[in-house]
């Protein structure tokens, strides 16, 4: 039977699966999103979820349980007063896991853990009201594009015996 074991322990010992969800919920909350396997993900999905829930209490002892898991003070208050915040209307489901496929050099199934959060939504609904407000140009305008011809820019040679090469011809011109 397997009672009391919910914990996934990824190959690892305690200290080291602790230190390592300390590692990932650090970079998930610097960064909002990273790239990590399918299962570190998912169990780091669930300490992130929790952590976030704590953080919207936003009380001192949320903050001390909170403070248990990420070791940097910056990152506790970032938690608490910009993440947080964006999250209040979400009853749970913070996170959001996308699968990438196999990585290249051991096909380990890969995945990106983000944070669910609604500035992402507030700028893409402003982006498509941008798209539809964009100006038309005259057709007479384009068919004048159309005509010019672009010059094109020299590029410089990679190698020493070409470069050699191309300033001996600019010489001569």
């Amino acid at each position: 039977m397997r009672h009391g074991r919910k914990i996934k322990k990824l190959g690892r010992k305690w200290a080291h699966r602790k230190a390592l969800m300390r590692n990932l919920l650090t970079a998930l909350f610097t960064h909002q999103r990273i790239k990590t396997t399918i299962a570190k993900a998912k169990e780091t999905r669930k300490l992130a979820d929790r952590l976030i829930t704590f953080a919207k209490e936003n009380t001192l002892a949320a903050r001390r349980e909170v403070r248990r898991y990420l070791p940097d003070e910056n990152l506790v208050h970032k938690l608490f007063s910009e993440i947080a915040p964006h999250l209040t209307d979400r009853q749970s489901g913070y996170t959001r896991v996308y699968r990438l496929g196999p990585r290249f050099g051991d096909a380990a199934e890969m995945a990106l853990l983000e944070l669910v959060s609604r500035k992402e939504k507030e700028v893409k609904k402003e982006s498509k009201k941008q798209k539809v407000v964009k100006e038309k140009k005259p057709k007479s305008e384009k068919v004048k594009e159309k005509g010019k011809v672009k010059e094109k820019t020299e590029k410089a040679p990679k190698t020493k015996k070409k470069r050699e090469k191309a300033s001996k011809e600019k010489a001569k011109e």
